[in-house]
């Protein structure tokens, strides 16, 4: 029996493709130079993305490929041109651990979206200062790990954290409302590999109780927005936003559900595109290839 190929460029349940993301500054021939270094390489272009910043001057690009033959050959070619650049196989799927505490939603979703296969994540654990979502992950088959948190034991409670995450060999983390600010040393270690999903559409309405601030001055939108965590609080490199209309008529209740629906599509959608390659950090922005 031959073999298949699916939508995701799986060959009987193995990666077929590479993914190449470039960041550089613009100039002219770096499209041509890389797609012909790949072709050198015995690969075959199946998808390509590229966007120049007329402002920076910063070009970006996105590659899916397949056939490839010569890695080290088309790597040797690429560190010659002066440009940033990461490549990876679409398979083993990426190591993430996922970050909560007491609101489930968001943990939740994630675990049935991996679960039912549509982000493409293998979890190393959920880590929480919280029991709360502990039934939710041994129901879909996940340790749970609990760090309880206090001011005095904070650095302890993160270094251990971080043990664990080195352990795991995780690359991504995932912030689904863990409500403790991580330290400048923990955002440096995972820089560029940390997603947080905020309950605004930033920067409006940030800090406690975001929906009864916003009930009380009337908004007509709610939102919601994920981001790469800086040392800089909520002000990281956004990757998604979605919004929802209210009316006078929505409750306070109204509006948490509204919120918290908007946050579970928004952070899957941030940690989907991440784990496609889909995402290239321009300084405080990003180029995000949908």
């Amino acid at each position: 029996m031959g073999s298949s190929t699916d939508q995701s460029g799986l060959v009987d349940g193995k990666s077929s493709v590479t993914r190449l993301v470039i960041g550089c500054a613009d100039r002219r021939g770096v499209i041509a130079a890389v797609t012909a270094a790949i072709a050198d390489a015995g690969g075959n272009v199946l998808d390509a993305d590229q966007h120049a910043d007329p402002q920076t001057g910063q070009f970006s690009m996105r590659l899916a490929f397949e056939g490839l033959e010569d890695r080290g050959g088309l790597e040797s070619v690429l560190d010659g041109m002066n440009l940033q650049y990461r490549i990876r196989d679409a398979s083993p799927w990426a190591r993430v651990a996922v970050l909560c505490s007491k609101q489930t939603h968001c943990v939740a979703d994630l675990l049935w979206r991996v679960t039912n296969g549509e982000l493409a994540a293998t979890v190393t654990r959920v880590i929480s200062n919280h029991e709360d979502a502990r039934s939710i992950a041994e129901t879909f088959g996940f340790g749970y790990e609990v760090l309880p948190v206090t001011k005095e034991t904070k650095a302890q409670q993160e270094a251990e954290v971080i043990r664990l995450l080195e352990e795991d060999g995780v690359e991504l983390v995932v912030l689904a409302r863990y409500m403790q600010v991580l330290s400048p040393g923990f955002v440096e270690k995972y820089a560029g590999r940390i997603i947080n999903i905020h309950h605004s559409f930033l920067p409006a309405f940030a800090g406690a109780r975001p929906y009864h601030r916003a009930f009380e001055r009337g908004v007509k939108l709610i939102g919601a927005t994920a981001h790469y965590v800086t040392a800089d609080l909520d002000e990281g490199p956004i990757i998604a936003q979605r919004t929802a209309d209210v009316s006078h008529r929505d409750t306070v209740e109204d509006m948490v559900r509204k919120g918290r629906d908007l946050e579970r599509v928004v952070l899957a959608e941030a940690v989907r595109m991440h784990l496609e390659d889909r995402v290239l950090i321009d300084g405080a922005r990003t180029v995000v290839f949908e």
